[in-house]
């Protein structure tokens, strides 16, 4: 499981705790980005006496795509079979790793923690926060032919070996435009791979209850501009898409 941080301290030991309980077996790594609030101090504490737990403290803030990118490669390298994705801010509740991890088990590629779909629901969002992430979902399904209905979303369990084909450190964007990229790398692959299935779980999104949320105006208008300009050259110009969307080698 992969938790990256900035400025998580209020948050981190309650959310590994309860991480522990819902899944005991799970091993966390700490992405933390030289957090003011001292977060990453607080996570070598818990390592030191937890053995599950791991850190990776990085000089500065260096962004949610290559938190995840570094976790990704972690978990490739360490040969565990599936790799999380999950916020340290509470926003993404642990209780329902299993239901996540069962879609795993049952053969999916990727597993989307979802919220647009029956069954999930967000509390705590204003109106305008709702609107950027259905936007950002309906956009990325016309602009990329996608058929996902939270393409958004950052909490996730992906398959180690579908990684490994889609290469992470091929991938370039941040933020919002991050979790597209990742999401339609492996639908691009199911297509090539049927084997390799996305399927979207619904939860429930709390808007965390300490410290700020990291959306910046910048995040999203990169994730608009990208996914537009991958929408363009899907339909014009298909030899010219950036790596990891042209996925052309099966992991059977």
């Amino acid at each position: 499981m992969i938790l990256p941080t900035y400025d998580e301290a209020d948050t981190l030991e309650e959310v590994t705790a309860r991480i522990f309980s819902a899944v005991p077996h799970a091993e966390l790594l700490v992405v933390d980005d030289a957090s003011p609030d001292g977060t990453g101090a607080l996570a070598e504490h818990l390592a030191a006496v937890d053995p599950r737990i791991s850190v990776l403290r990085r000089p500065r803030k260096l962004g949610l795509g290559t938190a995840y990118i570094a976790g990704f490669e972690r978990a490739i390298s360490g040969g565990y079979r599936w790799a999380v994705e999950m916020d340290a801010d509470g926003s993404h509740l642990p209780e329902e790793l299993p239901s996540l991890l069962a879609a795993a088990e049952g053969g999916a590629g990727l597993v989307i923690g979802t919220r647009w779909m029956p069954g999930g629901r967000i509390e705590g969002w204003p109106w305008y926060r709702r609107l950027i992430s259905r936007l950002g979902t309906g956009v990325a399904r016309v602009a990329l032919r996608s058929r996902l209905r939270d393409a958004t979303s950052g909490y996730r369990v992906l398959e180690t070996k579908r990684l490994a084909v889609i290469e992470p450190s091929r991938i370039t964007a941040q933020g919002y435009a991050f979790q597209v990229e990742v999401a339609w790398a492996f639908e691009r692959l199911g297509a090539l791979d049927p084997s390799c299935t996305v399927a979207e779980v619904p939860i429930t999104f709390v808007e965390r209850r300490a410290g700020r949320s990291k959306m910046t105006p910048g995040i999203v208008f990169e994730a608009l501009r990208l996914v537009l300009q991958w929408g363009w050259r899907l339909r014009f110009a298909p030899g010219r898409l950036e790596a990891p969307a042209m996925v052309t080698t099966s992991s059977s």
